[in-house]
């Protein structure tokens, strides 16, 4: 029994029933989907009730609060994670492990498109919960991350272990992308895609003769912010929007939350903001003009495709790590209106292509690694998008450069090789 049963009304002699445990999970099932399209605050116990076939007092024998039924719908896709996670650690080596797991992750998206296996959650907003239903679920969440880093050799030193993290914490984030990209591919492709998602993550990006070198970006105060932003000014609120919504999901980030980060009321939000879809909307324009500033500023060097890469990378890691307004989590778009994601898909799509370009021409021009370009630009996306998460990890390094560098390691070198 997980934490969130323990809360709910299953001690009735009906409880133990086949049929009682059928219907719960079909409630859970229900309400992962309703998440994952209106968000936390759009799933509702009467919409979950009409997926099921049931009234909605019905629900609440199984699932007396809402809450409970949140927490229940994250349990399940995190006790799945781990199961996962425990099934690839079984393997003989590291990277049979890592490829089990990738695996297992696409025959997931293979099977759910089927139809053979419920939709599991995004968990995108598990922060935006209570502490007393949030922490059991990050522990949870936690306990997943550990085994997947335990698929390495153990750490012989300290950064060895904050590799090992890092490369933990982007597998993880890569089949959290996964449902994103994978729907651009045909079932019949799903077994290339595996090869070629392995094939990057054991590998990496860097060629042996070109290394991974990054050089400084010209015009760096397009993409960085200020120290502090002046109070009331449209930077301000992209600040403090993005840095809470990051942390807290967008449920979290309220108004009222936004505005006492700037020392105003919610009336004066209101007087610059229509409502928090318009400024979360400005957060991801922001974001993605700040990522395609970085790569036109690469453009400009006349250095290789490999550098250029190498030194995006590096900015736009050192700003989700350091700077004091990061780039938006995409996990927010989970919370805005269906029409409104819509264009930021499509932007976020145009960015991946646009890291595929520079890859493809490195390809060619021999400075990068002959990967699938199209897989590896999901790759980055996933690992520039998960970053944010990093940085508590970040404390342990006394240069940022190391904690850059450590981050992205695996991106270039690939999960099974050390720094020197």
């Amino acid at each position: 029994m997980t934490h969130s049963e323990a809360r709910e009304g299953v001690g009735s002699p009906a409880a133990d029933t086949p049929r009682f445990e059928q219907k719960r999970q079909a409630i859970v099932h229900a309400a992962s989907a309703l998440i994952n399209e209106n968000g936390v605050k759009g799933m509702t116990f009467g919409e979950v009730a009409q997926r099921v076939g049931l009234n909605t007092t019905s629900v609440t024998y199984y699932f007396r609060r809402k809450e409970d039924l949140i927490v229940a719908a994250y349990d399940a896709t995190l006790d799945l994670l781990r199961e996962m996670a425990l099934v690839a650690a079984a393997q003989p080596d590291p990277r049979a492990r890592v490829r089990h797991w990738l695996a297992g992750h696409v025959e997931l998206r293979a099977m759910i498109r089927r139809g053979e296996h419920p939709r599991t959650i995004a968990l995108s907003e598990i922060r935006a919960l209570a502490d007393e239903a949030q922490k059991p679920l990050l522990s949870h969440y936690r306990t997943t991350l550990e085994v997947i880093a335990g698929f390495f050799a153990a750490p012989a030193r300290p950064r060895s272990r904050a590799l090992s993290i890092a490369r933990a914490h982007i597998l993880l984030e890569a089949v959290f992308w996964l449902p994103a990209w994978s729907v651009q591919y045909s079932l019949d492709e799903f077994g290339r895609l595996t090869e070629r998602l392995f094939e990057v993550f054991a590998e990496g990006l860097a060629t042996d003769e070109a290394g991974w070198p990054s050089v400084p970006l010209p015009q760096r105060e397009t993409w960085r912010s200020e120290e502090a932003e002046q109070p009331g000014t449209e930077r301000a609120f992209l600040r403090a929007a993005t840095v809470l919504i990051n942390q807290r999901g967008m449920r979290g980030a309220s108004v009222t939350r936004i505005a006492a980060e700037l020392d105003l009321t919610k009336g004066s939000f209101y007087h610059h903001h229509e409502a928090k879809d318009d400024l979360v909307l400005a957060c991801f324009d922001h974001s993605h003009d700040r990522v395609a500033a970085a790569l036109n500023a690469a453009e400009t060097l006349p250095e290789t495709y490999a550098v250029r890469l190498a030194s995006v990378l590096a900015e736009l890691v050192d700003v989700q790590l350091f700077d004091a307004t990061p780039l938006l989590r995409t996990t927010a778009l989970q919370a805005i209106p269906a029409e409104l994601r819509l264009d930021v898909v499509a932007r976020s799509d145009r960015l991946a292509r646009r890291f595929a370009g520079v890859l493809i021409d490195g390809i060619a021009q021999g400075s990068i690694r002959a990967i699938d370009p199209l897989i590896a630009s999901q790759v980055i996306m996933s690992t520039l998008n998960s970053a944010f998460e990093m940085r508590p990890w970040n404390r342990r390094f006394t240069e940022p450069q190391a904690a850059v560098e450590t981050y992205l390691w695996t991106l270039a070198h690939g999960l099974f090789s050390e720094p020197d």
